[in-house]
């Protein structure tokens, strides 16, 4: 009988190899089971006379032919119809015909009776049934052309279908990186449609990001430390999804990055792998804008930090997120560091990835555990270091604040005129006190950017700063400016000398005379002439100790007034 694709050689829909007995149809083809189904070859009265057990396999590809070495011309997958003619007459090459079609893969063999069986050979039947080659007999002729065309039809939208599915996650990962969601919410897209957790890893296997949910709902980072964080030299495990993210510029062929995607709580097929595909491609844009390897890893970091000081992950999960991330402190407690850049560092040239890369440098010194991050959109860059003893806080404080301040000059890309970095230490306490410490540096640090400069400030010393940044947008702190300070500020916009200096230094000297006029180069005249020109101005006595902490907090709350 001719077949729609002639004799001998078929063509071939693709060069994978036929699947195992449990796969099924989810990657674009179609199931044997659903080929028989379809009205040609239930036509024929189909009986599955060997491999019933089998019939989940996928078929990728339909071939008729007739030739005893039609094996050496398929790719595997094939649904392989024929009449028998190619069988041979002999037991032992019938045999031999069957096992090299299972040897190749095909997903089923289909024999219509006729003129040449009418009933097929035993040995025929007792190998498929020992090759695990599903095998059917056809009681009535089919036109083979219209099976062909019938399951190749199905095939191709199955396959249009699985691209739709595909296209429709790349579609929902591209919104979620425009609107602002970032890698996460990507990775959350893609996780979600597999039903499994996303990983996004460095090229030598170190992670990035992560998304989904374990087997019993376990966090996705404990997932990755047990099956990738212990086996970073090893593949993924069976039927995982691996696709490289590109980024190492045009033509190279190298990857920046990949994603993986492990099969923790039902299996993947091929149309995961195809989302997978297209939401590397979305994302090999981001990584292109981010440029550097380590601005990425530091920013995962510093999502960890700021996420864990702002309560969205709880204390006690911390550590075991934290040992995923690379951070593994001893049983002593944890310091939590954050430096205000203050527009200090240009986004341009890469410089937060600079950045990164020479302040971890500068901090590999310490000798003790760092857990560093950035956060570009608010100039941050949280740490939490590892101590042995609570009294190492003031000398690795100094240490710390040195680093950062040489990692930020290594940089490069100081903005003129910025002002100096401000780095903030928390005290230090254990994992429970973590997240109020790391909040309170952060908020302390953009509170004091202004402040004069010096190596750190300890957070605890700087809470009327911080309570008078909280209060910069109310109208009421511009108004006790105004009556406290305002009659100096105006006569410091429109003479010489400028006063408010002189106020400043005086204040912070408490009202030490001999200090003041040293530090500001006056003899004690001039400074004497300053100060009863700036009571004047006040309608004031600066030895009253009610207007010396009256003018203290304005001073420091002209900084915030708006």
């Amino acid at each position: 009988m001719e077949s729609g694709t002639g004799r001998g050689r078929g063509t071939d829909g693709g060069s994978d190899r036929g699947t195992d007995a449990g796969d099924d149809s989810r990657g674009g083809g179609i199931t044997v089971r659903r080929a028989l189904e379809l009205p040609g070859l239930r036509g024929g009265l189909p009986e599955v006379v060997a491999g019933a057990d089998l019939l989940r396999r996928t078929v990728r590809w339909v071939h008729a032919a007739e030739v005893p070495d039609i094996a050496s011309l398929l790719k595997g997958g094939e649904l392989l119809l024929t009449t028998g003619v190619g069988l041979g007459t002999r037991p032992a090459d019938q045999r031999a015909f069957v096992r090299t079609l299972a040897e190749r893969g095909i997903a089923a063999l289909v024999v219509e009776l006729g003129p040449r069986f009418d009933r097929l050979p035993a040995a025929l039947v007792d190998t498929a049934r020992a090759t695990g080659l599903p095998l059917v007999q056809l009681h009535r002729e089919v036109p083979f052309v219209t099976v062909t065309e019938e399951i190749h039809t199905e095939i191709v939208n199955g396959h249009y279908a699985l691209l739709r599915r595909a296209e429709e996650v790349h579609r929902r990962c591209t919104e979620a990186l425009l609107d602002g969601g970032g890698i996460p919410r990507a990775l959350a897209v893609l996780a979600d449609f597999g039903d499994n957790p996303v990983f996004l890893e460095t090229a030598d296997g170190r992670l990035l990001y992560a998304a989904g949910a374990g087997c019993a709902g376990a966090d996705p980072l404990q997932v990755w430390e047990g099956l990738r964080g212990r086996h970073r030299d090893t593949p993924p495990p069976a039927g995982s999804v691996v696709v490289d993210v590109p980024g190492g510029g045009p033509g190279t062929g190298s990857a920046r990055a990949r994603l993986v995607q492990l099969p923790v709580r039902s299996p993947l097929a091929p149309v995961h792998r195809i989302a997978a595909e297209r939401t590397a491609g979305v994302l090999a844009v981001v990584l292109m804008q981010a440029r550097q390897e380590e601005e990425l890893v530091a920013r995962g970091r510093g999502d960890f930090l700021t996420d864990l000081a702002e309560g969205r992950i709880t204390a006690a999960n911390a550590p075991a997120q934290a040992r995923v991330l690379g951070f593994r402190p001893g049983d002593g407690p944890l310091l939590p560091v954050v430096m205000r850049l203050g527009g200090a560092l240009s986004p341009a040239g890469g410089g937060w990835a600079v950045l990164a890369r020479a302040v971890a440098e500068e901090l590999a010194s310490l000798g003790v555990p760092v857990l560093l991050g950035v956060r570009p959109v608010e100039g941050r860059v949280p740490l939490l270091l590892g101590l042995r003893t609570a009294a190492e806080r003031p000398a690795v404080a100094d240490r710390v604040a040195a680093a950062l301040r040489a990692g930020v000059e290594r940089s490069g890309t100081p903005r003129p005129g910025a002002q100096p970095p401000v780095v903030v230490v928390g005290p230090a306490g254990g994992w429970a006190a973590a997240p109020a410490g790391l909040g309170h540096a952060a908020e302390t640090a953009t509170a004091a950017l202004g402040l004069p400069d010096r190596p750190w400030y300890d957070a605890r010393h700087l809470d009327i700063d911080l309570l008078l940044w909280r209060l910069r947008d109310h109208p009421d702190l511009a108004a006790f400016v105004d009556r406290a300070i305002g009659p100096v500020r105006d006569h410091d916009d429109r003479s010489r000398p400028s006063l408010l200096p002189t106020l400043e230094t005086y204040l912070a000297h408490a009202g030490r005379k001999a200090e003041t006029a040293r530090e500001l180069h006056l003899n004690r005249q001039t400074l004497y002439n300053r100060l009863a020109r700036i009571g004047e101005l006040l309608g004031t006595d600066l030895d009253d100790p009610q207007t010396v902490l009256t003018l203290s907090l304005a001073l420091r709350a002209r900084r915030h007034a708006s």
